[in-house]
């Protein structure tokens, strides 16, 4: 593959640590926002594949470049699917990521672990400076863990245990989570549509 740069349509961290390490074989520059000028970000919805897409072209159309972005939640069986495409707004916009996991294990107190299960959903959507665009999903099914374990990953990774691990995702090596998780098996959907279209482009 030709070497190429794409942005990363995300002011979250974690996001971009596992962007960068998820396409990390490809020769692929994967640049987050700092340092360019400020890209205006539509007000996010319930529809994961509305907020990917419309995020992604957010970063394509204003600054000309190709962008990658995801929208992913935690949907909870015994929540009714919440909190779902709203889990990085879950108990409200003063919480990090430790007081969603607390907030979410109080919602969960009086659940038995056999009504526990859960799955992370993530859609990925890639879209060029011309409007090109391709979307992914990804899920990953497992149940909540009655309190946090291990210090790996972010969100709600130290509640989620994977169906078949005896791990949450947060203890998994990197490279297992890496495949099995929501976001690595969008983004391995999407893997062949990138190397393309970044080649196209260079």
């Amino acid at each position: 593959m030709t070497p190429g740069r794409i942005f990363a349509a995300t002011g979250n961290p974690g996001k971009l640590r596992e962007f960068r390490t998820l396409l990390g074989d490809l020769a692929l520059e994967v640049s987050s926002l700092e340092g360019q000028p400020r890209v205006d970000f539509p007000e996010e919805g319930t529809d994961y594949a509305v907020n990917a897409i419309e995020k992604a072209r957010a970063v394509a159309e204003q600054l000309g470049q190709w962008a990658l972005a995801d929208d992913s939640g935690l949907e909870v069986s015994a929540l009714n699917g919440a909190p779902g495409p709203l889990s990085a707004r879950f108990g409200g916009p003063d919480l990090d990521d430790a007081g969603r996991v607390a907030r979410l294990l109080e919602a969960l107190d009086e659940v038995p672990a056999s009504d526990r299960s859960a799955r992370f959903v993530c859609v990925a959507a890639l879209v060029g400076p011309s409007g090109e665009r391709t979307v992914a999903r990804g899920e990953c099914s497992g149940r909540i863990l009655a309190g946090v374990r291990g210090a790996g990953g972010f969100g709600y990774d130290p509640i989620f245990q994977p169906d078949g691990y005896e791990e949450s995702m947060a203890e998994l090596a990197g490279a297992v989570k890496d495949r099995i998780s929501h976001r690595g098996r969008a983004f391995a959907a999407l893997r062949s549509t990138l190397v393309e279209a970044l080649s196209s482009a260079s």
